[in-house]
């Protein structure tokens, strides 16, 4: 309970910070001190009746620490010492996580660091859980974070100009969509679902198309967030392990999430130049409003991902048009055209276990399940996958 509150606190407490003191790396490093004096002490002590004003109290004081202690500002010590730790004024009466995520987008930084540096300060995700993202060494985020905070001294925390704006929406789009990703299929950890981060990202990118409600990719990822969240309640059993697609109770879906997800992307197809999130919210709508999973147009999926694969391509969607491909032309077609990818990933295995099955291998299909399961960092999805890989289990497709 406390780690979720302290998530949703960080982009608060920071934009507050920050208007107050400016220079956002050195903000951040105190709302981190502040974050993890709270972990230590709310336990102990209890939750404080106002978090976010003794969130930003606390950093408030780390942040006139840090400035009485900077040399080159030794000449300003009467001056800071003047300074009283603020506390209920300074809480902020307007959201402005918005106006954070922009500014995490500068233009003078490089879209990793643009990524890294808001799925941090905005997305409340940890170093550890970016680098899973993003498939790459955790040192190496931690650098991107560390640079990116340096490039920003002195950058204004306002919402930029809107003629800027489209420079810094595609970056805020990728790092929406990496919160959202993470939230609905945990990279790691006890859960399949990290309901705190999918809602974070849905409310983010409804704030972004509020501002922005031409932008068909903008339309585009909140139908595909709203698409694909709508069914959360049935893709884990009361076990908690995942449920695939084909086997969960669509009565259970989310039907009012599905129709204005639906709406979105036939509005945005209809009126905008396509871009990939929009064609992902197309393939999330034909799988949702097909009634049962027998029923799913697979013929126009796989239309939507060789669009997807033209102009978007990469692993996951060249895994996913398989699937599709299989379904389509059969396993053996697409078993050909994977062993001829080079995607070194735990979910290729996942995806030739898949076709196995199809095409009447349960034995190969139960060794490409259970290499799968080695790979995986998910809990829950482990079990699943140790699960398909017993005797018997791998002959229903």
């Amino acid at each position: 309970m406390i780690d979720g509150l302290l998530r949703d606190l960080i982009p608060q407490v920071l934009t507050a910070l920050v208007r107050r003191y400016g220079d956002f790396g050195k903000c951040e490093d105190a709302v981190q001190e502040a974050l993890l004096a709270a972990a230590v002490q709310w336990p102990r002590d209890g939750v404080p009746d106002n978090p976010k004003a003794w969130l930003i109290t606390t950093a408030s004081r780390r942040r006139i620490e840090m400035w009485r202690n900077e040399a080159a500002r030794i000449r300003r010590e009467e001056t800071v010492a003047a300074l009283e730790p603020p506390s209920f004024e300074l809480v902020p009466q307007q959201d402005d996580t918005l106006t954070l995520l922009l500014l995490c987008c500068h233009p003078a930084l490089t879209r990793p660091a643009q990524v890294a540096l808001t799925l941090r300060a905005v997305g409340g995700l940890t170093t550890a859980e970016i680098a899973r993202a993003y498939l790459v060494p955790e040192p190496t985020i931690g650098q991107r974070i560390s640079r990116a905070k340096q490039k920003l001294r002195g950058a204004d925390f306002a919402l930029p100009p809107k003629d800027e704006l489209p420079a810094r929406v595609a970056a805020v789009l990728q790092v929406l969509y990496l919160v959202f990703t993470e939230g609905h299929t945990a990279s790691s950890g006890s859960a399949v679902n990290r309901v705190e981060l999918t809602a974070e990202a849905i409310r983010l990118a409804r704030q972004l198309h509020a501002l922005l409600p031409a932008d068909g990719e903008v339309a585009g990822l909140l139908a595909l967030m709203l698409l694909t969240d709508a069914r959360r309640p049935a893709r884990t059993g009361r076990d908690g392990i995942p449920v695939p697609l084909a086997e969960q109770d669509r009565a259970r879906w989310d039907t009012s999430a599905i129709a204005e997800g639906s709406a979105l992307i036939e509005h945005a197809l209809a009126t905008t130049q396509v871009g990939p999130y929009q064609l992902q919210a197309a393939i999330a709508a034909v799988h949702d409003e097909a009634e049962t999973a027998d029923a799913t147009d697979w013929p126009q999926i796989l239309l939507l991902y060789d669009l997807l694969q033209q102009i978007a391509p990469g692993p996951m969607v060249t895994l996913n048009r398989l699937v599709a491909l299989a379904r389509v032309e059969g396993p053996a077609h697409a078993l050909a055209e994977l062993d001829a990818t080079d995607v070194d990933h735990y979910r290729a295995d996942v995806v030739r276990a898949h076709l196995l099955e199809l095409s009447g291998d349960p034995e190969g299909a139960r060794t490409c399940y259970a290499r799968a399961a080695q790979r995986t960092l998910s809990l829950p999805e482990r079990e699943y996958l140790e699960s398909r890989a017993l005797p018997g289990m791998s002959e229903k497709p």
